[in-house]
């Protein structure tokens, strides 16, 4: 098994090495400025579009996804172990350098996120009571590559529906171990029998836990945070510089560390934000919006909110905490850090059930992503039965796991996903540019904008939810 690992761990290394990296921040850089840097120059209609409203001023009724709906549910696998143990492991492994590169990303990864979430908007379909799409609908339906679709969906199933998952158990398993004393096992069964109680309930309970949970663990974990920062108010400045000299400076350069800052800021962003991964559209296709580039818009916001707020929190309690970012990894450095600042006694329990509100709602979101996938090339109940067993055994699996052979299994499933992604946007492009132009005509004449297929007749005959 040790050998399994060492070899997923050289692949992984390599595909991140030569390929991953390159094409997250060519694809960032080259959305960002043909879309007219969207990300910041709409900034003020995304948090607009995030109220959940339809465009006209009413709110939509009924069974459909709301916009903020999808946006809570995208936040929720968004925001989980990679904000609170994901960005320790940067910290630990790339030093504080790697959060600055964590938060470029995060501002150019989101003109990403953008692209192609308004795909997913643009070729989703039409489902018993809500859309569903993805990146797998918009490589068949756009690209008019099923084959490629069905890879992305393989792929998707293994990465999110299991991969992730049991990153998600061992962060949860490891910080209740730490606070309470509890086995992991034992807790991985916990988790496993909720996770099961959830998925059974479909994409609408889904998105009804996620939109309760997801916004109150936000703002108590970063009121804690701010609390911290406060408290620690004279030392903030000298974290700022911190931050800045080991992300540029010249003994990382000389020692060559300056590969591994990068690396890691990169690879944990995308871990915690997923923008390019190809995640995220899966959510923003469910969503009831009028034009596709309103949810584009709403999920490019995501973005902000995981890396630049989320993010900065767990980096901020870290490093204004003074404790040795060396010593220890994953969740279990951020309990030190929190410990070192308030007391163990309420530091270790308030990451433990921090974590757990944060991983619990990304395991049930990383479920409905694998399950769209699967829909995507068979409708058998059987298979569905079987992954939604193996989804929540996963879990259990992850919560015996040890942090290093969790963290390159989920690297290595996110290097051919990312890949995979990035390829069908870049070669969609186009129709994104046609989308933007026609939403930003449309705010100019002074309408909520809509949208219809026969916009784009082209491509019309393929546009199945946009009558």
């Amino acid at each position: 098994m040790q050998t399994l690992f060492s070899l997923i761990d050289t692949v992984q290394d390599f595909l991140w090495t030569y390929i991953v990296i390159a094409m997250l921040i060519g694809c960032a850089v080259v959305f960002t400025v043909r879309t007219g840097f969207v990300q910041f120059r709409l900034l003020g209609e995304m948090l607009r579009l995030v109220t959940g409203r339809d465009g006209t001023g009413k709110p939509r009724t009924g069974r459909h996804i709301s916009s903020f709906q999808a946006f809570v549910v995208a936040l929720a696998s968004r925001i989980g172990t990679g904000n609170l143990a994901g960005v320790a492991t940067a910290i630990s492994v790339g030093g504080p350098g790697a959060v600055f590169w964590m938060w470029v990303m995060a501002l150019f990864g989101s003109a990403t996120a953008f692209v192609e979430s308004t795909l997913a908007q643009l070729y989703k379909r039409r489902g018993k009571d809500s859309f569903f799409g993805g990146p797998a609908y918009y490589m068949k339906y756009g690209l008019g590559k099923e084959w490629m679709g069905i890879l992305f969906s393989i792929l998707m199933i293994v990465t999110f529906g299991l991969a992730n998952n049991a990153m998600q158990g061992n962060a949860i398993s490891a910080a209740w171990e730490k606070a309470f004393g509890i086995d992991t096992f034992h807790m991985g069964a916990v988790l496993m029998a909720l996770t099961l109680l959830v998925i059974f309930g479909g994409i609408h309970r889904i998105a009804k836990v996620s939109s309760a949970v997801v916004p109150v663990m936000a703002v108590a974990y970063m009121a804690l945070a701010v609390c911290v920062v406060v408290w620690n108010i004279r030392v903030l400045p000298d974290v700022f510089a911190l931050i800045v000299r080991n992300a540029f400076g010249m003994e990382q350069v000389a020692g060559g560390g300056i590969g591994a800052i990068v690396m890691q800021g990169v690879k944990r962003g995308l871990f915690s934000n997923e923008a390019g991964e190809g995640s995220a559209p899966n959510a923003a296709a469910t969503a009831t919006v009028t034009h596709p580039v309103k949810q584009g818009l709403v999920q490019a916001l995501g973005v902000f909110c995981d890396t630049l707020v989320v993010c900065s929190c767990t980096a901020f309690i870290i490093l204004c905490s003074g404790v040795d970012i060396h010593a220890n990894d994953g969740i279990n450095l951020t309990q030190e850090a929190l410990s070192a600042v308030v007391g163990s006694s309420f530091g270790n329990p308030f990451i433990a059930v921090a974590i757990w509100l944060f991983a619990f709602s990304s395991i049930i979101a990383n479920y409905y992503y694998g399950e769209t996938n699967l829909v995507f090339f068979t409708k058998s109940r059987l298979a569905l039965f079987v992954y939604r067993l193996f989804s929540a055994g996963f879990v259990l699996i992850g919560s015996m796991m040890t942090l290093t052979a969790a963290w390159s299994m989920i690297d290595l499933c996110m290097a051919f996903i990312t890949v995979c992604n990035l390829i069908a946007i870049a070669l969609l492009f186009p129709h994104v540019r046609a989308l933007i132009k026609d939403y930003t005509r449309q705010r100019k004449e002074g309408k909520s904008p809509e949208f219809h297929r026969s916009a784009m007749p082209d491509i019309a005959d393929r546009l199945e939810a946009w009558e």
